[in-house]
């Protein structure tokens, strides 16, 4: 017990002289990572690398379709918004066993435009590089209203089967088949998984009754849509209107 007891004093003694560690100062460094890394590549990964680079240039150059005019990305309404949501529309009513409605795709998912000419694989890759699947969901009425009205607020969205209408920044009007939304009736909406959680400001679809998953990739769809289609058209015709 003695030894114990000499142990700890000894211990306290020794910690009571070491000195407190005090930061001085802290400086840091920005250190780009651009072109000039490249001097200092790996060759051999890289060669390494080469044969797969290539075979997926390949692939991803092989053209599947053609556009006679330039699919552009504008708010609140555009052809590639309208081409993309039209496509889910159709591809959804192909897979799903009952009734769509209406499609909705965010503007922010569109990562390019098409300019005219070949349509690639790489091209669908590049509008499309996300894992989103396609979702529907069972909305009320007074859900897509509430939907509509973030559109009027966030500056439109990508919509199919459906007309919206803002005027000053308000909505005015919203129509399913060229009726008006009925609060209290139940629609099916196509859309992505991701959406459906409510992003990019569409909280209202997370209010859903109901969902169905079918597993299946929005790119992929639109690889097989681009070639169905073979001549890609799509232009403005006043689905999302939005007025001063």
């Amino acid at each position: 017990m003695r030894k114990i007891i000499l142990f700890s004093l000894c211990l306290v003694l020794l910690s009571a002289c070491q000195k407190q560690q005090q930061v001085i100062s802290a400086s840091t460094e920005a250190l780009p990572v651009d072109a000039s890394l490249d001097a200092i590549q790996d060759s051999a990964y890289l060669a390494e690398l080469a044969p797969v680079t290539a075979d997926l240039e390949r692939e991803m150059n092989v053209q599947i379709g053609y556009a006679p005019e330039n699919l552009y990305v504008a708010a609140p309404e555009c052809p590639m918004l309208n081409w993309a949501s039209d496509a889910l529309l159709d591809a959804a009513k192909k897979v799903y066993d009952g009734q769509v409605d209406i499609a909705i795709v965010n503007m922010g998912g569109m990562r390019c435009a098409w300019p005219k000419g070949p349509i690639t694989r790489g091209n669908v890759f590049e509008l499309m590089p996300f894992d989103n699947r396609l979702v529907v969901l069972t909305l009320k009425g007074s859900d897509i209203i509430a939907l509509c009205q973030s559109f009027a607020q966030y500056g439109g969205q990508g919509v199919a089967g459906m007309r919206v209408k803002v005027v000053d920044g308000q909505l005015a009007d919203v129509q399913i088949e060229g009726k008006a939304v009925n609060p209290e009736a139940l629609y099916h909406v196509a859309t992505s998984d991701y959406l459906s959680g409510g992003a990019d400001h569409m909280d209202a679809l997370a209010h859903y009754s109901e969902l169905w998953d079918s597993d299946l990739l929005i790119r992929d769809l639109y690889l097989q849509a681009v070639r169905d289609q073979d001549t890609v058209r799509a232009a403005v015709d006043g689905r999302m209107t939005m007025y001063p």
